[in-house]
């Protein structure tokens, strides 16, 4: 291998520059230094008295992770830059794939039990390569009629991972809320914990996932108006001025949709970890990168706001 010149890290450095290097638009729009005291506290370092190579900065390591994550990155402070969260919010959900495990059908009884196979326990080594958070769950998507109007079967796929549930603004699009669980929880369920009081606006859209008696009680409580589609009742058809209202609800809330397709297409994110606590860690990653990325584009569009 040809030895590097003297020169040559310099014309690399320069080369990336032409290129729209993201290290370099990030140093010029982000003060990382100011997640240095959480990182600090986060990952405590030896004091090196025992020798040994010294540990590579935590805001270094943080970079390297934020950049595992995407190659196109750009973090504002969103409030100092002014972007608020304005003109109400939008709550979804979607399952992020993980890594499928073999399992046996006496080891899955088990699991299912909450408890954990003998084998697993004598083998420390297997257990921790075992995922025992991540669950199943079925993704159902409703088929388009055929062209002569007849009714098409709907879709039923199996999914196995975890999921993030996120919260975004109307106006900007970026997430403002977000929580990660395993696959097999109810999107519902996830509702009050995804709310932001700080937005400008009191309604709220999701879809029929979260329409429930408990939901829309809370939304009241903390004064917030409910978009959330309505379901049709079993057996009958959804009568034709509900079926409209939900078509305009749809408009807003099919904004939340391009935040999972980002993350799934150009971030092409997977989780490749085991257990819900790295998981959580990815998904958050996930979740801030996207959000730089959305405000490098909100700057190019409407530049500094304060």
């Amino acid at each position: 291998m040809k030895q590097p010149g003297f020169f040559d890290s310099d014309d690399r450095l320069k080369a990336l520059s032409a290129k729209g290097d993201a290290l370099e638009k990030l140093s010029r729009l982000v003060d990382f230094e100011r997640f240095r005291p959480l990182l600090v506290q986060a990952i405590p370092r030896s004091d090196g008295s025992k020798g040994g190579r010294p540990a590579y900065d935590p805001v270094f390591m943080f970079k390297v992770l934020v950049l595992q994550a995407s190659h196109s990155l750009y973090e504002a402070t969103l409030r100092e830059a002014g972007f608020l969260a304005m003109s109400g919010q939008i709550i979804d959900a979607t399952v992020v794939a993980a890594p499928r495990h073999r399992n046996t059908d006496a080891e899955k009884a088990i699991l299912k039990a909450g408890e954990i196979p003998q084998d697993w326990k004598d083998k420390p080594k297997k257990l921790s390569q075992k995922d025992r958070d991540a669950r199943w769950t079925i993704k159902y998507s409703k088929a388009k009629p055929a062209e002569d109007g007849a009714k098409r079967v709907d879709f039923a796929v199996p999914a196995f991972g975890y999921k993030n549930h996120v919260g975004i603004d109307r106006r900007y699009g970026l997430i403002r809320k977000w929580k990660a669980t395993d696959a097999s929880r109810h999107d519902g369920a996830q509702l009050p914990a995804l709310l932001d009081r700080n937005n400008t606006a009191s309604d709220v859209w999701a879809d029929t996932a979260y329409r429930s008696q408990a939901n829309e009680a809370h939304l009241e409580e903390k004064g917030l108006r409910s978009q959330i589609h309505r379901k049709r009742k079993a057996s009958k058809a959804l009568p034709r001025h509900i079926a409209r209202a939900n078509g305009r609800k749809s408009k807003v809330r099919s904004r939340v949709e391009h935040v999972f397709a980002y993350e799934k297409g150009p971030m092409a994110f997977i989780i490749r970890t085991i257990g819900l606590a790295r998981a959580t860690v990815k998904i958050g990653m996930a979740n801030l990168v996207y959000n730089m990325n959305r405000a490098f584009w909100l700057h190019k569009q409407y530049g500094s706001i304060v």
